[in-house]
């Protein structure tokens, strides 16, 4: 008998001035219990340390139950067609790979974060709820992987674009990243249309 899934999906780097959007979708059998032991309590991915986020990506790697898909959109493709629209290309992207996995029959429903559209399966059940990665384990273990694989995504062009501390704030606004801008101005993976008035 075939497994019946619940599935998260939730994106990160919506607000980075450089890097890519990322989502993160993950397909939970209905019925799957996150509270393990040994592992921190399932939360949000802002709301829990690296190192946190680690132990839960670690556990989802080996476990045979759960099944994650991520997917990206590029800096140039952001500017090109906005971030929502980004956003959305990169969860459908994601979407699309978890189908083939699961199958569709087998999808119950599938949680979304406010924001997030998704153009496919229109014939599976779709909550879009605000703040859905502060209420559904499913949503908020998708924010966990998406999370991790772009941190570490980011740190990797570190070695490419040493200049701007990647590994410090992966791409977001701080106040040394910003700084590194009006040094250094932009690289190829930063987001121009985020970044304009900092090269000014």
């Amino acid at each position: 008998m075939n497994k019946k899934y619940l599935i998260g999906v939730d994106e990160v780097g919506r607000g980075a001035l450089a890097g890519p959007v990322l989502v993160g979708a993950v397909a939970m059998p209905v019925g799957f219990k996150t509270r393990k032991k040994g592992l921190p309590i399932l939360k949000d991915s802002k709301k829990l340390s690296e190192s946190q986020r680690e132990e839960w990506v670690s556990f989802i790697k080996k476990s045979e139950e759960v099944v994650v898909e991520t997917a990206r959109v590029s800096a140039g493709v952001v500017d090109r067609i906005n971030i929502s629209q980004a956003g959305n290309l990169a969860g459908s992207r994601a979407m699309e790979r978890l189908i083939k996995r699961v199958g569709e029959k087998n999808i119950k429903g599938i949680i979304l974060d406010k924001g997030l559209k998704l153009g496919i399966l229109s014939s599976v059940k779709i909550k879009t709820e605000v703040k859905a990665d502060e209420k559904y384990k499913e949503v908020m273990l998708a924010s966990v992987m998406a999370k991790v694989e772009r941190d570490k995504y980011m740190k990797r062009l570190h070695k490419k674009f040493p200049n701007y501390g990647f590994l410090n704030h992966v791409g977001y606004g701080t106040e040394e990243h910003r700084k590194q801008i009006k040094l250094c101005g932009l690289s190829d993976i930063h987001r121009k249309s985020f970044c304009g008035k900092l090269i000014f």
